[in-house]
């Protein structure tokens, strides 16, 4: 079992790898791109107010697929994608090239390192690696990977080093519904089963796990 399991998450990252290069956003048509991102995102992409994601580093097909659902939640009036007032409004002047640029732009920069509190260490892995099968919660790993980077391909988010208070504050929202824009649910189907304890946890173990 664990060789399948090796060599699914070997498969994975390869496969990673040849997506990202197949993207065909143009970073440095992103860079020039960018100046009205700084204001929450930070000059280099990594937020340095801590209710606004790191950006920097995160997987370009995510942060595309994410603009386009930002903008699809203005259309929609929340009905579809992802509505943040202040996302949605950005992402409306934005074209689907404008979105691939920022994305490859954002993509090639390094993502700052974070740390995480020793109090939690031993539980926030526990629950990171292992879920709790008697709650019927799944392994965090199994989708971001061993070091949270995620994967491209399935556009699961890169979560190592970003911010607590991010991370904490979007899974109240999946628990809550009111971020609904994961694939089948899987999310939102995962944090109704966390408490509160569980998120304050996992938020500040992710933040410095590498």
């Amino acid at each position: 079992m664990k060789k399948i399991a090796l060599s699914l998450t070997m498969l994975l990252g390869t496969l990673s790898i040849n997506n990202v290069a197949a993207f065909d956003g143009d970073a440095e048509a992103g860079k020039a791109k960018a100046a009205t991102c700084a204001a929450c995102h930070g000059p280099n992409g990594n937020a340095p107010v801590t209710m606004y994601p790191k950006i920097a580093g995160q997987h370009a097909d995510y942060i595309y697929k994410q603009l386009k659902e930002f903008k699809l939640g203005m259309t929609s009036g929340g009905k579809e994608g992802r509505m943040e007032p202040v996302m949605s409004g950005m992402s409306m002047p934005l074209s689907d090239q404008d979105m691939k640029d920022l994305a490859a732009y954002f993509a090639s920069l390094p993502m700052s390192a974070g740390s995480t509190p020793e109090d939690v260490v031993t539980a926030g892995q526990k629950l990171y690696r292992a879920g709790d099968a008697e709650r019927g919660i799944p392994s965090c790993m199994a989708c971001h990977g061993p070091r949270g980077n995620g994967t491209s391909l399935a556009k699961f988010p890169k979560i190592s080093f970003q911010h607590p208070e991010y991370i904490k504050a979007q899974l109240k929202k999946f628990r809550d519904g009111s971020r609904e824009n994961d694939a089948n649910g899987m999310m939102r189907d995962i944090a109704t089963k966390l408490t509160d304890k569980d998120i304050d946890i996992l938020s500040k173990y992710l933040g410095g796990l590498h």
